[in-house]
């Protein structure tokens, strides 16, 4: 679980959970305009939230993983205003979001904890945007590196490194390639 994830946090969605369930990779775990009746506390895999873009393009709103929450936006809203797709073959916790709802309102120490899990998926967010925001692929490199006490992930992590700064896997290994081994990594 991420480090944000309180035991508070974690033990209240442990006892509004109706159980969990599992995602094949690809499958939808719902649909642009579906009503909102679940959250999905993540424990194993990767869903993405995502848009369809009338270019055909598809814009990722979210990359949730372990310990995130699937669309925590939606707390307060009716219907979903995209899609959630398994990308890996995923599992997660259900909770009746209306239980969530009541405990916001009803539970000042889960309600703080709820803004603190928020305020960390929005500095994310904003780190993601910005490093986004940078023209080359050193660029964004350096800039996630720079949040990331400048050490790489292990190389079979590289992937999803490039997906997270919005490079090609290929553009990611050959900036690697031209900077040789002076990178120290993560141990984890």
């Amino acid at each position: 679980m991420i480090a944000i994830m309180s035991d508070l946090f974690l033990d209240h969605f442990l006892e509004l959970s109706t159980g969990k369930a599992t995602f094949a990779a690809g499958q939808h775990i719902f649909n642009q305009g579906d009503a909102i009746t679940w959250l999905y506390l993540m424990r194993a895999g990767t869903i993405h939230l995502v848009r369809h873009q009338a270019d055909g393009n598809v814009a990722v709103l979210q990359r949730a993983s372990p310990g995130m929450v699937v669309a925590e936006a939606s707390v307060f809203s009716s219907r979903y205003h995209c899609d959630a797709v398994a990308v890996t073959n995923s599992e997660a916790l259900i909770i009746p979001v209306n239980s969530v709802r009541a405990l916001l309102r009803n539970e000042p120490a889960f309600a703080e904890t709820w803004a603190s899990y928020l305020s960390h998926q929005l500095q994310q967010v904003r780190k993601r945007a910005e490093i986004a925001s940078l023209k080359t692929v050193s660029a964004r490199l350096n800039a996630w590196l720079a949040w990331n006490d400048g050490l790489l992930p292990s190389k079979g992590e590289w992937k999803h490194l490039a997906d997270e700064i919005g490079v090609s896997p290929e553009a990611l290994y050959r900036e690697l390639a031209k900077r040789g081994k002076s990178f120290s990594h993560k141990t984890s």
